[in-house]
Parts: C-alpha cells; structure tokens; sequence
C-alpha cells in the first residue's frame, strides 16, 4: 500500500510510476480522498473543542448567576451531542474510502525494471545448462504419465473436476521427493528456517500480502472467516505482521512446503491439459524480512537460491527480468526463472523472485527499529517460489524422459527414492 503523505509531497512522480504500469494518473483523485478525510476529522475536532468549551462555559454561566446563558449553553452542548454520530461516520467513510482506493493501486516499478507492456517486453539476464538434444520425438509430461498409469486425470475429474490429478507410486514419490529436497537444500545450504505454517487464513493475512482485494476472484474461500492460501507467500509474511523487528535480527528468512489452492478464474483455455496450471499444487516458498537498505541484495540471494534447485537437477533455465507491465501487483522488481519443457518446446516459469519494497509491510503495520532509535520504519519483504514442486515434477519427466516412456531419477533425488532409479 501506498503512503499519501509521500503522494502528496512528489504527485508527479507517483502517477509517473502509475504510467510505467499502464495505468492513469490518480494522484489528484488521492489526494482529494485524502483531503475529504482531513476535513472531516476537522469538523469532528472543532465540534468537540466546542463541546468541551461550552460545557464549561455552563460552569462559569451558573456562578455567575446567569441562568439564561447557562440553559441557552446547554442547548448548545445537547446540539453538538446529536450531530456527533453522524460526524463520527463521515469521519470513518471517509478514511474507509481512502483506504479502499489506496488497497486497490498496484506497487510502483523500481527504477532497474524495464518498459514494456507484457512477457515479450521482459529481458532475459541469464541462462544456464543446454537444452537436451533427443534421438526422439520428446513427450509431454501427461503423455508420460498417463502411459506409466502413475498421473491419472480422469479420477481426479471423476471426483474434484477439471484442473486436479491423482499422482501414483513412483511418479507420487518423485513428487514428494522433490520437495523434501528443496526444503533440505533451503534449510541446510541457504540458511533459511522451516515452517509449517496454516492453510487456513483470514482476510487480514490476504489483505496484508495483496491478494485482496483486487484478486478476490482467483481465492478459494473456505466459510465465512477463512481462506485457503493461494501460496505461503501469505502466511510466512504474516509472520509479522503488526510487529517491531529489531534490525539487529533481520533479515529473517523462512520457508515452508505447503500446498496452495487457487482458482485460476482468469485462465480459461489456457494449460487446460496436464499439470502446469492446476486449482490445487504442492510448492515451496522463501519469505525474506529485511532492512530498506538490505532489499535489493537479498533479492539477488533469494533468486539465488531458487536457481540452485534447478542446477543440482541439472534441468536447463533462463532468468528473466519482468517489463514494469508484466509485474505482478504486489512487485517493485521480478525475476522469473523459466525451465526448459521439451515436450513443449519452449522454456516455462517455475519460479517468480520478487522485491516488494514496503508495499506490504505498510498493509501489515510490519516495521523494525535499531535499539538507539526513537522511530520506527517499515521493514522490507521478498518472495519466490524456491520452486513450484508441481511444475519441477513436469520439467523431470520431460527432461529426464527415454525412448521408451521410462524417466531416469536425477541423481540430487536418489537419497530420497529409495532404490528407484528409473520409473518405467
């Protein structure tokens, strides 16, 4: 979320960012919300001082005799008391709509983020490992595995419907395996802490990370107080929220597997076959809590670190620097990590690296402090998948897949597949 007062100190230079984004100026529609509130908690005040002042002029009124000034002051006290209610509630629809619209603005692109309009404006930074050259035709990963009898479909939609499948035996190993990799590679190499957060959170954690409001549509919700989480971006953010951080302890770092759920409502048609866009996925996020002047090198480390996965699976990627259009709403700056799928030709996300700044720090009240200082100020907060265990699985099969239909286990996986070395 966005601080008015640093709206209003430099206007242009917030709808200049807006612009970057694609979106027009709405630094004067702000500042007019703004300036509504401002006058309605002066009306408020001024009708209070009077109260208070005339409740003691009342006092004065009847020690000095004056009966009719006392009663006339009364009156006035009792007129001031029946207008406060509604005072009261211009006062809080005001601040309401300032909130509500400044909840709906996007984060404003950091200076190194390119122009562009969509992913064919994003600037490749740098690729690792070659693509494979088969003596084949490459299989996609359904294809794979639907002929193993190990990815079924058909029973998933028999009982959840489209976007869900049933992994078995081996493929269902690997897919476990790959995530207790990653979390071991994160905890024992990386420095991260493990946690084993709640699927379950409320809609202050979700506003406190930007997938509400203006994602509302893209969210499982589960009753009345509840959302299943679309990542445990949310929660491991959430971890402190409302809290002052020391900065001696900063920056945390934390990690967690978890599955995540989300609707893809505004997907229709796209990845319709297999297992790249699904409604409910296994990944494992890293959440970094740092200084401001910490942000941007954390970003690089936690980019890093997600890379890392790829490599010791010897899995072919690129990384992309995201166009100011193509940014997700929360981001100053994005790196996607994009794997090569040669069922599919092409190379596809599996990981976004993103700096927030103290977008979502302001919407969660998360700030931190030295010992000697009287202020506080917002802590700063990064993301990325470290990686989608889902989409890792589909960059195995296909990268590691034979003639035969059989896929060889990636060496970094053996210790956890027991004796398998290849499904087949």
């Amino acid at each position: 979320m966005h601080d008015i007062r640093l709206i209003a100190e430099n206007p242009a230079a917030f709808d200049q960012g807006l612009a970057r984004r694609g979106l027009p100026p709405l630094a004067q529609e702000l500042l007019g919300l703004d300036g509504a509130r401002r006058e309605a908690i002066a009306a408020l005040q001024r009708a209070q001082e009077r109260r208070n002042a005339a409740s003691k002029e009342i006092g004065q009124a009847m020690a000095a005799g004056d009966m009719a000034r006392a009663e006339a002051l009364k009156a006035e006290v009792a007129e001031i008391k029946t207008r406060m209610p509604a005072m009261e509630e211009a006062e809080r629809m005001a601040q309401a709509a300032l909130q509500t619209r400044l909840l709906e603005i996007p984060n404003l692109p950091h200076a190194d983020v390119p122009q562009g309009k969509d992913e064919h404006d994003n600037v490749q930074i740098r690729t690792h490992g070659n693509v494979p050259a088969f003596a084949f035709p490459a299989k996609e990963h359904f294809a794979l595995g639907e002929a193993l009898g190990m990815m079924d479909f058909e029973a998933a939609s028999r009982m959840s419907g489209a976007r869900f499948v049933v992994l078995k035996g081996a493929l269902a190993r690997l897919e476990r395996a790959l995530g207790q990799f990653m979390l071991d590679l994160h905890t024992g190499e990386h420095g991260y802490g493990e946690i084993n957060p709640p699927l379950l959170v409320r809609d202050e954690a979700m506003y406190g990370t930007a997938q509400l409001p203006k994602f509302r549509e893209d969210q499982f919700p589960a009753g009345d107080e509840f959302w299943l989480i679309p990542t445990a971006e949310v929660p491991l953010t959430n971890l402190v929220r409302e809290q002052i951080l020391e900065e001696a302890s900063l920056p945390v770092r934390v990690t967690a597997l978890t599955a995540c759920f989300r609707a893809e409502a505004g997907s229709a048609g796209r990845d319709t076959r297999g297992m790249i866009r699904q409604h409910q996925f296994n990944k494992v996020e890293l959440v970094s809590i740092t200084t401001p002047e910490a942000g941007e090198a954390e970003h690089e480390r936690l980019t890093a670190c997600a890379e890392t996965v790829l490599k010791k699976l010897a899995l072919p990627f690129r990384t992309m620097l995201l166009c100011s259009g193509d940014m997700g709403f929360a981001s100053q700056k994005t790196y996607d990590i994009e794997v090569w799928l040669p069922g599919q030709g092409r190379y596809r996300e599996i990981s976004s690296c993103s700096l927030c700044g103290d977008f979502q720090a302001r919407r969660m009240n998360a700030r931190c402090r030295t010992p000697d200082a009287k202020q506080t100020r917002f802590v700063h907060t990064l993301n990325g998948s470290g990686l989608a265990v889902g989409r890792t699985l589909v960059a195995v099969m296909e990268n590691y897949q034979n003639e035969d239909g059989s896929i060889t286990v990636p060496d970094a996986l053996l210790p956890y597949m027991g004796d398998i070395r290849r499904i087949g």
